[in-house]
């Protein structure tokens, strides 16, 4: 792996001296950069694991003094921000609902003034552009200059592949408003689970992302928090070793930039058809209950027409939108036909 990738790595949590330490000592063979870890957790759910606050910098001290290791860790408020500060935390990041919220941002960037900090800052969980932008003009009109982003994946209702959708396009976008700022990949959040780790930080390199922030586990089966997402430090050093740092990207950066938006947008198309094929599915069972057929002609003409009169408003081919609207009707049909004792005429 190239020096000017930058590899954060370390546990979802900082649970026990032990873990950390263990897990720092084995992360320091690998040549990482930095090692991360979460004291202060915001969890989804009341009595979750929510970190152990405080006295986990103790334990980050001990990694820098032993491994030579810059140490990160999150920051969500001003309080969180001086206590890591004054422990000697290297890089302080700002996490994905922390972004989110511009009163949160700007009551740690008021902290902040007059300090020299690394900061990384995640973007939002919702896929919002202006917040993420928001979040790093706050710093920067705080006088922060050692700033990187972080693309973490977007938050997104319903089953998918990836735990948060990658969207590249919006990353892509603030590469674009900001090309002097570095943009590192999070593919532990994206992908949710180990075997996406390669292929998504692979993508990441090929557009020219500067660094990888990957959550590593001396044990993951007994970690207390996103154990399903976490790898050991071996797992990393066999991905990092497989990785490929391309000549003449640069090249091809617009190219890829286009071909990622089209990957996103295909993606959330298929999405969006499972939804609604599982709508069918409800319709189907619906229509059997209540003993109707599955044709109805009449309704099938007017999403024709109403589909088609929607796409060509939307600078679409009517013929193309009616084709498709045939073969997704198509489907449905079948998906309802699938749902036992319906009958169709």
């Amino acid at each position: 792996m190239e020096s000017r990738i930058k590899i954060i790595a370390g546990p979802c949590s900082a649970e026990t001296r032990d873990q950390v330490l263990e897990t720092a000592r084995a992360l320091a063979k690998t040549g990482i950069y930095a090692f991360r870890a979460g004291l202060w957790k915001p969890r989804t759910r009341p009595g979750m694991f929510e970190g152990v606050g405080s006295k986990g910098l103790e334990w980050l001290q001990e990694v820098k003094r032993e491994t030579g290791l810059k140490v990160c860790c999150e920051v969500a408020t001003p309080e969180h921000l001086h206590q890591a500060l004054e422990a000697g935390v290297d890089i302080l990041w700002i996490g994905a609902r922390t972004t989110a919220d511009p009163f949160a941002v700007q009551a740690l960037a008021d902290a902040v003034k007059g300090e020299y900090i690394s900061l990384l800052i995640k973007n939002p969980v919702n896929p919002d552009v202006e917040l993420w932008a928001g979040a790093l003009e706050r710093f920067m009109n705080a006088g922060v200059k050692d700033i990187s982003l972080v693309h973490r994946g977007f938050s997104s209702y319903g089953n998918q592949i990836y735990r948060n959708l990658p969207l590249w396009h919006i990353p892509i976008e603030m590469k674009r408003r900001f090309p002097d700022i570095p943009m590192l990949c999070d593919p532990s959040h994206m992908g949710g689970k180990p075997q996406l780790l390669a292929p998504i930080s692979q993508q990441a390199l090929d557009l020219m992302y500067d660094g990888l922030m990957i959550e590593c586990h001396i044990n993951p089966d007994q970690a207390l928090s996103d154990k399903a997402q976490q790898i050991t430090p071996i797992q990393l050093e066999k991905i990092l070793s497989h990785l490929t740092v391309r000549e003449n990207v640069q090249d091809q950066q617009s190219l890829e930039s286009f071909r990622s938006q089209i990957d996103s947008l295909d993606e959330s198309l298929f999405q969006i058809l499972s939804r609604r094929m599982e709508i069918s599915r409800q319709i189907g069972h619906y229509k059997q209950q209540h003993n109707m057929p599955v044709l109805q002609s009449k309704r099938y003409s007017e999403i024709v027409e109403n589909r088609s009169d929607l796409a060509e408003s939307m600078g679409l081919d009517r013929d193309f939108a009616k084709s498709l609207m045939e073969i997704i009707h198509k489907e449905s049909v079948k998906v309802q036909l699938d749902s036992p004792q319906v009958s169709a005429t």
